[in-house]
């Protein structure tokens, strides 16, 4: 009987072989494909942008904040909870869309949301958060959405499973996001954690990636995380378990997201710090570089940048360019775009330049410590203390 999945595995194997990676470009400058966007004409127009311009790098939605799966999954949790099910894209359109980045030399990025799955909070009551007043049911934000508790392993796990089916399919980096604890402000007072044993939140963040990461190491491929903006100054865990010297060592590549329209009113000195973006990025990175001067492990970033608007001024080309400029600026040449709805100022972008490709026969570098993709930080700069207001620090995604 056992011999059934056995030889079901096998043949998988062969029908699907591991399809060819594309190696990481020495500055990877990307762009954003939402799963809507993944699904329709819009992957082909984006695929036109990155053969035209300098942007050699897409991150796609795997699964994303809603718990859904791009395309059809052999995670067999996937299958059970209905994550595929969703207007799954097809296997020869994934194929197409993955073969032909490769083939024009586009480095594919794999974005997968962890702790922010209210469909498996719900299929799998137990991995979600408690709430206090009655542990038997989930805690819940204020969309009244059930959260996944970060301690519980099995959601790391799950989210691991799902890197490694997108590695086989020719995704060459694993992008982790929502790699935390709730941004709410009542849920300490309105949450219970069985798992927690006396750990401090950050703690359980730093264990839970580098576990991950040790796990998938034999894919050789870089394992990366998205961080609210602000833990490059903000020397608190901020309430949601992500502070910069226990995680940034813990991956291979950190992805602050950066976006000034985040940062509340009189962070860095600034009354809308939104009007300001080439000074928000310029602290940031300033900051991520005093503090990142201290690891062991020297510490990539590679900051998402805002191309969107929330609050005025209107975000178009020119507050774009200021922010890579001021990236640039302190040394750091890669970067990538977030706009909800994947449509770009590209107004912004540079020309097309044939070195900054990935060779699409490469064999892509293993990463048995820390994968470099930019410059390592090491310079130090004196930096600020600022808290964000709650309202302000809710969203790490608009």
């Amino acid at each position: 009987m056992v011999l059934v999945p056995l030889l079901f595995a096998l043949q998988v194997s062969v029908i699907v072989p591991k399809a060819p990676l594309v190696a990481t470009p020495p500055i990877v400058r990307g762009l954003y494909v939402n799963r809507w966007a993944a699904l329709g004409k819009k992957m082909w127009d984006l695929i036109g942008v990155a053969e035209h311009t300098e942007i050699n790098a897409l991150v796609i939605d795997v699964k994303d904040d809603r718990g859904f799966v791009l395309y059809r999954s052999r995670v067999a949790l996937a299958h059970a909870i209905g994550a595929d099910t969703m207007r799954p894209m097809t296997a020869a359109h994934i194929r197409a869309v993955l073969d032909t980045m490769r083939t024009h030399g586009i480095y594919p990025i794999a974005r997968i949301v962890v702790a922010k799955d209210p469909l498996l909070a719900e299929a799998r009551p137990k991995w979600a958060i408690r709430s206090r007043a009655d542990t038997s049911r989930a805690w819940r934000d204020k969309q009244g959405r059930a959260w996944l508790d970060a301690h519980q392993w099995p959601v790391w796990e799950y989210a691991a499973d799902l890197a490694h089916e997108a590695v086989d399919l020719g995704f060459s980096e694993i992008q982790f996001d929502y790699v935390r604890f709730p941004d709410d402000k009542h849920l300490m007072r309105e949450a219970a954690f069985p798992l927690a044993d006396g750990r401090l939140r950050a703690q359980v963040i730093r264990e839970q990636l580098g576990r991950v990461h040790t796990l998938l190491a034999p894919l050789g491929v870089p394992i990366t995380a998205d961080v609210f903006g602000l833990t490059a100054t903000d020397t608190t865990d901020m309430g949601i378990g992500q502070r910069w010297e226990m995680f940034a060592d813990q991956v291979d590549v950190v992805l602050p997201m950066s976006y000034p329209s985040h940062y509340a009113p009189g962070t860095y000195g600034f009354s809308v710090p939104n009007a300001h973006p080439y000074a928000v990025i310029d602290h940031t990175l300033k900051d991520a570089k005093r503090r990142s001067a201290a690891l062991t492990h020297p510490v990539v970033v590679r900051p998402w940048y805002q191309d969107f608007t929330l609050g005025p001024p209107h975000y178009g080309a020119a507050q774009v360019r200021d922010q890579i400029k001021a990236g640039y600026d302190n040394g750091i040449e890669s970067w990538i775009l977030w706009n909800p709805g994947s449509r770009y100022s590209t107004d912004a972008l540079g020309d097309y330049n044939e070195s900054r490709r990935s060779s699409s026969s490469a064999a892509i570098p293993a990463c048995p410590n820390r994968c470099a993709d930019s410059m390592p930080l090491r310079s130090a700069t004196r930096a600020s203390s600022v808290r964000p207001s709650d309202s302000s620090a809710a969203a790490s995604r608009p």
